[in-house]
This record gives C-alpha cells, structure tokens and sequence, in this order.
C-alpha cells in the first residue's frame, strides 16, 4: 500500500481563497487551438522584440514562475514541450493578482493571448486571458534536480513524466517501436490474435507461475508465462500466420533485465523453420531501429564502454557448441558428461540441479551461460541447442544431441527464442510427460507441466511450423538505450515500501566500503574516504542502512547497537578494479557510492561538477566505493577482496 501523503497546506489555503473569489479551479473542458511544439516552431522566425497578433491557446502545467511586481513569467509545461507566458496587471485587471498571487509550481492553467519575442530570443505569449483548470495540492520535487530518486521515480511515474521530459520521449520511442513491430507483421499478412492471461493450465515456457484462484469454481488458475501453446492450437485450427503482442507473468528474479509481469511478441508461421524466424528476428530489429533512430547504427554503453551497435541484417549466427569453443576456449562437442561436469566444477559454476540429475545437454548450457552470454555485444544468432533446453522443438537434422533452436543475444542479454516447432504427437508427449516427471520430483521446479490438450491437439496434425518470441521490453531497452527494464516500463512491479512477507525475518543487508589502495593514500585519507562514503549512503537510505536496535544490558541499561546490517571495509588494487566492481554492483541493482580525489580535495560541489564533467571515466581517481543491498549479494560479489588493513 502506498504511503498517505500530507497535502501542503499553503496550497490548500489558496484552494480555499480561489474558490472564495468564486472562481471554480477544477472546471470541466478548455479548448486549446495549438500545442507548445507547434506555437514555438511557427513562430519561431520572428525577430527579438517583434510582435504577432495572430490569438493562440494553450494549457499545461506550471513550472517556473517569476513575479516581477505588475508583470509575471510563467514557464509552463504541455505533453509536447514548454513555452513561456507573460501576464501583466494591464492585461488581466483584477484577474493579474489571481494568477501571480494563487498559482503555485505543479498547477494547471490555460492561457489565451497574442505572440512576441523576448529580447533574449524566447517565443512567448502575451497573456490576455486565463484561467485556472487545477490546482495542484502536493509540492513537486525540487526543480534544479529534478526526479533523480530511482525509487521514486518508478513508484510514481506521473512525477518521472512531469519532471523528467527524457522519460516522456522514452516512452515515446517505445510506442514507435511497437507499431513499427506490428506494421511488418501486418505487410507479411501475419493476423494478430489476441490470448488468454488467465489459464487453467500454463506453459510454452520454463518458468515458475504466478498462481490464482477463481471462485466461481473453486480452483486453481495460473496467469500466462507464454502464449506459444494457444498460438500453435491455432495452426491445428487452420491459421498459417499469427502474431500476439501479450502480457506474460513469471514468478521469477527482478532485476535489470526482468519484471515479473512483461510484454511480449510471439508469432509462428506454418511451412517454415527456424532459419525463416532468424530472417524475422534480424529484419524486425533493423526496422524498429531505422524507424526510431534513422540509421542501424546505434551507440551504446556495455561495461562502462562505449560500442557501435549495428541491426542491419543478416546478423552473424554461430553454434552454441561454437561459441564456447570461440568464447570458453574449450571443445565439448565430444566431451563425457563426467569430464564436463569436472570442468564446471574445476571452473567454479553454480549448478543448479543435483549430480545424479546432471546430463551432457545441460552441462553445456551451464558453460554457455556462465562463460559466452556476456561476451555476445553485437547482435548475433546463437543456434542448434541441447535437446534438454525445451521439449517443444524439432531434433536437429544432423546431430541428435541438438533441436533446432536459436536465441538472438545483444549486449550480454538473450532478446529472443525460436524453434523449428515439433509436431511429431508421439515425441512431443513423450518430452512432456518426462518433463512432468521432473517437476513432479523436484529436480526442476521450471520445468514444462504436462498439456493433455495441448498434446490432443497436435495429434490432430499441425503443419511443420516455425515460431519466434522476443521481449518488447528488451528490445525497447536497447534501442531506447536505458540501463534498466524498468526505465520502459510505465509500472515496473514494486515491492510496496516496509513489506514484510508472512513470517519472515527482514533479510539481512550488508554495506562494503573498499579502498583503493593502489594509490597509496595516507591513513588519514582512507578513513575519510570511508567516513563520507558512510554519511552519504546514511543520508540516502536512512535506517536501511544504519537500522538501530536497542539493546539492554544486564544492569536495564540500553545502548543502540547496529546489528541488523554489517559494515565492512575491504580493499582494492587498484582504480581499475573499483570502476569495475561498481559497474557489476549497477547491473545487480545494488546501491552503490562512489567518492573521487576531487570530492576530498574541495567541498565545493559545482567544482566537483566541473571537474569530473571534463575528465573520460578511467581518468577518475576512485578513492573508494561503497555497495549496499541483500547480504547474499554483496558478500558473492566481492568476496575475492581482502579486509582492509
């Protein structure tokens, strides 16, 4: 539940004194003839001082205000950009006093008048006329800084869009992109459908759901984590071409890369494979990327470095056996599923099913994903897949071990799945039901339930088919060029702010200050590195991060004492490896502090600004960092870093 905010109360009392003056500040519509886009670039060649006769209307929301005795700036903001207004006491009479007294920042009013240009080159409109359409009751944030609390800015996006206008064309690039996705598949004669998010039975995927209840039946449903299996029914059906924008639900990790609840595209076509998906996949991208950026070459940021990122079609496509040859530096194609599990052992990756349930198959996609995933940067293919990534694909033509599969990566990050789709019944039970038996037995809690009705269905016959699923939000997060899938999605899924769960203690946190001791700092520098690195992150995360308990002692004395969340400070070799580890702790959402030779040498802030402005990020000298989040976390990501001394 969302925190009861306290109205102002200065904005209330003028509330009350509008509507004494008999003025209604809520009215019902105002008619605009032009928007602050439209009136600024039509009026744009007017010479300093000149003047236009020519009567507009506009309306947005006030964001800069300067009263100046009997005249009055006004800075106000609309959906297409912000323009200035001038009111004079000539001009509005009784009327001036209203709206230079009573308006505050964040109110909405509307505005009539004729146009001039400022001296200083500004298109502004000399207000005859105005009138107030709301008045807002709660402060917006600080203007000079704008929205910069992540937090905040994902839990209330209506404050994002009024103070951040990157965030509106954001999502404005988003909605390109998707009609964009949606104007080739409807020019390839694909028929969009629509499918069920709620379901008595889920599938199409590996993935933990989300479940529910409906009472009119007293059972169990489950939200949508794929839409695949209802779009192949409609191949048995009879339909060739189909495509779904959805929602899906997955009850999985949030991070950069993921929200339980996200959108997707699916389409499947029939008489094609998996090679005609990859030629989809390259030409959608390319497109999505010319529509909103002119060109298919994008730059891009990937491990604190600037790439060029390049669409055009066709993209490079490797095997996954190549790719941990090319990546990993090791063959597998021939190796023993005793001498690959000794390799993943040898190497340190987690594994996340027990020994006894280990297979060649899978063996190979930990060592893929472990040591190739984060090397893919360009858009690429990866094809031909082990047999035990998904049971709902063809065997590979020549190599049993495989199906044909492909994921395109970017970046570091899978943007997509693809199948020659399998239609043999027999098969297809088979898997299903040996999947079944893992999830029954608790060797896989991801993996695929049995679909009686799915399996009827295909024993009816569906035609050979290909199909593909991309993540709208992922491709959005490329080619919007944003660092998290929350900065794409109007409502990321939230953890309301004091949630507990059900009889769970609060998970410990941890903050881990480190050192740079490449630089040979006095003594004295170090814990001041340390100390303002502490201050700061006290000042941003409160109690979070110092959360005291009072503790009594044997005599009824108390004494506050931290234990709910340890400090620890660490040390580093060198800057190199600090600029690393914050860039890491940034894509694990983890909060991180950093503080540079400039913030101990002056307490200047706007001479720390300058500076760093000028210098390229290697060029920073990293005093230290400090990372804060779930203990788990933090201790996995710098254990290999030694306790200061």
């Amino acid at each position: 539940m969302a925190k009861k905010l306290v109205l102002d109360q200065d904005k209330l009392r003028k509330l009350g004194e509008i509507r004494e003056l008999g003025v209604n500040p809520y009215p019902y519509t105002y008619k605009r003839t032009t928007c602050a886009k439209d009136f600024k670039q039509k009026f744009q060649d007017l010479k300093p001082g000149d003047k236009d006769k020519t009567k507009v209307s506009l309306a947005g929301r006030i964001m800069l205000k300067r009263v100046m005795g009997k005249a009055s700036f006004l800075t106000i903001q609309d959906e297409s950009g912000k323009f200035q207004v001038y009111i004079t006491k000539d001009n509005l009479g009784d009327n001036y006093k209203l709206f230079a007294k009573k308006t505050d920042l964040g109110d909405i009013i509307g505005v009539e008048g004729t146009i001039f240009k400022t001296k200083m080159g500004e298109v502004t409109v000399h207000a005859t006329n105005a009138t107030f359409l709301c008045k807002s009751l709660l402060q917006l944030p600080e203007k000079f800084h704008g929205l910069q609390d992540i937090e905040l800015k994902y839990r209330r996006r209506y404050l994002d869009l009024i103070m951040n206008p990157e965030s509106k064309e954001i999502f404005k690039q988003r909605s390109l992109m998707i009609k964009t996705i949606r104007k080739y598949f409807d020019e390839l004669d694909f028929m969009e459908v629509e499918m069920p998010a709620l379901q008595t039975q889920y599938g199409g995927a590996s993935a933990k759901p989300f479940a529910t209840h409906i009472n009119a039946w007293d059972m169990q449903m489950f939200l949508s984590i794929s839409p695949e299996l209802p779009l192949k029914r409609l191949l048995v059906g009879g339909h060739e071409k189909v495509f779904t924008i959805c929602k899906n639900f997955r009850n999985e990790d949030v991070d950069t890369t993921h929200n339980p609840e996200f959108t997707m595209l699916e389409i499947y076509e029939s008489y094609v494979d998996y090679n005609q998906m990859m030629h989809y996949m390259e030409q959608v991208y390319e497109k999505a990327c010319l529509a909103m950026h002119g060109t298919t070459k994008i730059k891009r940021e990937y491990k604190g470095e600037e790439v060029t990122l390049n669409f055009k079609a066709p993209w490079k496509r490797l095997t996954m056996l190549d790719a941990i040859k090319t990546y990993a530096k090791v063959d597998v194609s021939k190796m023993s599923e005793e001498h690959m599990l000794n390799l993943i052992k040898d190497k340190g990756l987690e594994l996340e099913r027990d020994v006894a349930d280990f297979t060649w198959g899978y063996g190979v996609q930990v060592l893929f994903e472990e040591l190739c995933e984060e090397h893919l940067i360009q858009p690429i293919h990866i094809i031909d897949h082990p047999k035990e990534t998904t049971p709902l694909c063809k065997e590979h033509r020549e190599d049993k071990r495989l199906v044909e599969r492909f994921e395109s990566f970017c970046l570091g990050m899978e943007i997509c799945n693809a199948y020659s789709e399998l239609n043999d019944p027999i098969k297809q039970r088979q898997l299903l039901e040996d999947q079944q038996s893992q999830l029954s037995g608790g060797i896989d809690d991801e993996a695929h339930p049995m679909d009686e009705d799915f399996v009827n269905s295909i024993e009816y016959g569906m035609p050979p088919a290909g199909g593909l699923g991309f993540g709208i939000d992922r491709m959005a997060v490329i080619l919007c060029g944003v660092s998290s899938i929350r900065d794409v999605i109007y409502f990321p899924t939230m953890k309301p702010i004091g949630l507990q769960a059900a009889g769970k203690a609060k998970e410990t946190k941890i903050a881990v200050a480190l050192i740079n001791k490449g630089l040979k700092l006095e003594t004295w520098k170090e814990m001041n590195t340390v100390a303002h690195l502490n201050a700061a992150f006290a000042a941003r995360k409160g109690r979070e991060l110092f959360l005291q308990d009072k503790i009594e002692t044997s005599d009824k004395q108390k004494i506050n004492l931290n234990i709910q969340h340890a400090i620890m400070i660490k040390q580093a070799k060198s800057n190199e490896e600090l600029v690393k580890l914050s860039q890491k702790a940034k894509e694990l959402e983890l909060d991180v502090a950093e503080f540079t030779s400039e913030m101990q040498e002056t307490t200047d802030d706007k001479k720390v600004i300058a500076i760093t402005k000028e210098k390229a990020l290697k060029d920073v000298d990293f005093l230290g960092i400090l990372i804060f989040g779930k203990k788990k976390a933090v201790d996995k990501l710098t254990k290999e870093y030694k306790l200061y001394s």
